[in-house]
């Protein structure tokens, strides 16, 4: 199948131009312009993309590329772009489009297994039935499948109607939220500090966790494709020890 086409059918379900304007999602790696396979994932480590097999198309949710090369070295990026390019495998992700589009949706309503209140770009809400806190994060904890979870408790608790989740690394959408209680991943000790001043509880689900989905949100969305789609997860460069 041409990469184009499945590159046209990603614009129509998640456009890239809504990305935000520091990302780079999109096309970062072109091969000779067909693939027989897709690998999704959430993002690539070297060990996971030596097993993948030769003209394949690989979507990522994190972009491998951020910023230009000026050289391509013996490291992470570097590594796996060599391998890539040895298999002739395009590289295609779709990072801040996505999470506008589908995902942030998708681990509310899948994952969570809570109805969406409230639409707010990048910070989704859904209605806190919790009668307190430690009850939302032994919810959480069950349905990430988290043996602990870290939370910042608010210097003045209050009554919250609603809960406002972004999946990733969200915080600095915190200005903008609509709830006392915020639910994202990446939590900083300084940025949990002033929101516990602000009167904001923040409870952190993890960036991997609360991303890996992905494979599983867009898998959804490719089955009209007539070609054969694999689920494949990344390390997660963190463990519970």
């Amino acid at each position: 199948m041409k990469v184009s086409e499945i590159y046209n059918y990603l614009n129509e379900l998640s456009p890239f131009e809504i990305q935000e304007s520091w990302d780079n999602s999109g096309i970062l790696l072109e091969n000779n312009g067909f693939c027989e396979r897709i690998y999704l994932s959430l993002d690539l480590d070297y060990q996971q993309v030596k097993q993948f097999k030769n003209n394949s198309l690989i979507i990522t949710h994190h972009p491998l590329i951020f910023k230009g090369l000026k050289n391509i070295k013996n490291d992470y990026v570097g590594n796996i772009l060599k391998e890539l390019i040895i298999k002739n495998c395009a590289l295609i992700s779709m990072h801040t489009n996505y999470d506008l589009s589908h995902l942030n949706k998708y681990f509310v309503e899948k994952i969570l297994e809570k109805e969406i209140i409230k639409n707010d770009n990048f910070l989704l809400y859904f209605k806190n039935d919790f009668s307190n806190i430690y009850e939302l994060c032994d919810y959480l904890k069950s349905k990430l499948n988290l043996k602990n979870i870290t939370i910042s408790l608010a210097k003045n608790m209050k009554n919250s109607e609603l809960i406002g989740v972004c999946t990733g690394s969200g915080i600095s959408l915190a200005s903008n939220l609509n709830s006392n209680i915020f639910l994202t991943g990446d939590i900083k000790y300084h940025d949990a500090l002033m929101l516990s001043e602000n009167d904001i509880s923040v409870i952190d689900i993890r960036h991997y966790e609360s991303e890996i989905c992905f494979a599983n949100s867009l898998y959804d969305n490719l089955q009209k494709l007539p070609i054969d789609i694999i689920m494949c997860h990344s390390k997660n460069p963190f463990l519970d020890y």
